[in-house]
């Protein structure tokens, strides 16, 4: 259901649906010229600290107990891929003529490109928590089956800290962030506003030139242009 009643998100068709329903994601993308998967959960019900997640989600919500790393991001981005790729061989949509590849925007993290960065490898194998690894995997796991569709144009967004405003209570911790990024350390990247995340989107999904991943620096140049 809508959020914000009485914004501009009335102008929204709201729907119900389970994203780790094959059935239900197929329904969807079948009418979609575009899709973006911004579902996740940073503590999931295996890493035992799934009441934070009342803290440092932006909707407040709590896991269920299916609620894995595995079921929640992997499943849901690979349900969202199988439905492309089904939509891609539909003969109508052949016929059509329209043989672009779908945008597909995936909301992955910044720590998922730790392997690429200097230092990235030991953060990640002896300063990195088991729950965080596993939280990389999943993304990595979508990253890669994404990429290596042919049927979606893919967009991956690779946030750190995502806030905003009325998220007071993650305030605190966006200096240390930023700061450490402004002086160069490598597996740390400045944080980035929902707004400019979702403008960066926006602008990803609307321009065929974007394609692969989109660190914070390329987020804020495509929230530009919007």
């Amino acid at each position: 259901e809508n959020p914000r009643p009485g914004s501009a998100l009335d102008q929204v068709d709201w729907v119900k649906g389970d994203a780790t329903s094959p059935a239900d994601v197929q329904s969807f993308v079948a009418n979609a010229d575009a899709v973006v998967h911004a579902v996740g959960l940073l503590f999931d019900v295996e890493s035992g600290l799934q009441g934070l997640n009342t803290i440092v989600s932006g909707s407040g919500s709590l896991p269920g107990d299916e609620s894995t790393y595995d079921n929640i991001t992997r499943k849901t981005m690979f349900n969202i891929i199988d439905a492309v790729e089904k939509k891609a061989k539909n003969p109508l949509n052949m016929l059509g003529g329209n043989k672009q590849p779908m945008p597909l925007a995936f909301v992955s993290c910044a720590e998922a490109g730790w392997p690429d960065v200097a230092g990235g490898d030991f953060v990640e194998t002896n300063v990195a928590p088991e729950w965080l690894k596993k939280y990389l995997v999943a993304k990595r796991a979508v990253e890669g089956r994404l990429t290596a569709c042919p049927a979606a144009r893919p967009i991956i967004v690779r946030p750190s800290l995502i806030w905003s405003w009325d998220k007071l209570d993650v305030l605190p911790i966006i200096p240390v962030f930023n700061i450490a990024s402004a002086v160069g350390v490598p597996f740390v990247d400045k944080t980035i506003r929902v707004e400019t995340l979702a403008d960066a989107i926006v602008a990803g999904l609307e321009d065929d030139s974007v394609v692969g991943v989109q660190r914070f620096q390329a987020m804020e140049e495509l929230a530009a242009m919007v």
